[in-house]
């Protein structure tokens, strides 16, 4: 049964140190696959394919970190969650890790009204094809997944537009309090995620079909 931890509100820098180490303790096999849930105060971070310089002129606080993507936001109001698993229980396919954590966001938002998609070519997951919800970005360490999500609940959009997260205009970015009209706690939110989290990652893959 893969874990779920709370960490509250946690500096970013702070959150990275503890989310490697236990990078390092699934890699021994002291723990178990492990859902982290956290927030942060705000920052911008940037992935491997960089930024175009914008991120660095918002004013907001930056730092580069390994995990696939670009720039996006973390503030109060998301929901971060960093998944520590083992892929190799799941065939080592990290294109299918990333398909069944967009997953999760889609059948966590069902219970708000919201119906939210997967966008071909785009990473993340998306309202109408056209808002984006949820971000996504992933790093492996030896077949040990970290980084993920980030799940826009009640956060301040207006931080999005002093630069370009994903590469995209800062208007691209939604929440479940801007498509519902109304606030929205992240304790409503953060046990639907946690059992779509457990529903979806507590069953073990089927083991692949067999090359003839």
């Amino acid at each position: 049964m893969p874990s779920v931890v709370d960490w509250g509100r946690v500096e970013y820098v702070a959150a990275l140190d503890r989310m490697r180490a236990l990078v390092a303790a699934r890699r021994r096999g002291a723990i178990d696959d492990t859902l982290i849930f956290v927030e942060h105060p705000p920052v911008v971070t940037i992935g491997i394919e960089g930024d175009d310089g914008a991120a660095e002129r918002s004013g907001l606080p930056v730092v580069r970190v390994e995990r696939g993507g670009k720039s996006t936001y973390h503030g109060p109001g998301q929901l971060v969650g960093y998944p520590i698993v083992d892929l190799g229980a799941r065939h080592r396919d990290v294109r299918r890790f990333v398909h069944e954590l967009e997953g999760v966001i889609i059948a966590s938002l069902r219970p708000f009204g919201v119906r939210g998609e997967h966008v071909s070519g785009r990473r993340g997951v998306w309202v109408d094809g056209e808002r984006k919800i949820a971000s996504i970005g992933i790093a492996v360490d030896h077949w040990v997944t970290f980084h993920g999500f980030a799940l826009n609940v009640d956060v301040d959009l207006t931080a999005f537009a002093s630069f370009h997260p994903c590469g995209f205009d800062g208007n691209v970015m939604t929440s479940l309090r801007a498509e519902l009209g109304r606030p929205v706690g992240i304790d409503e939110v953060r046990p639907v995620v946690q059992r779509e989290w457990v529903r979806v990652f507590a069953t073990p893959l089927a083991a692949p079909p067999a090359v003839a």
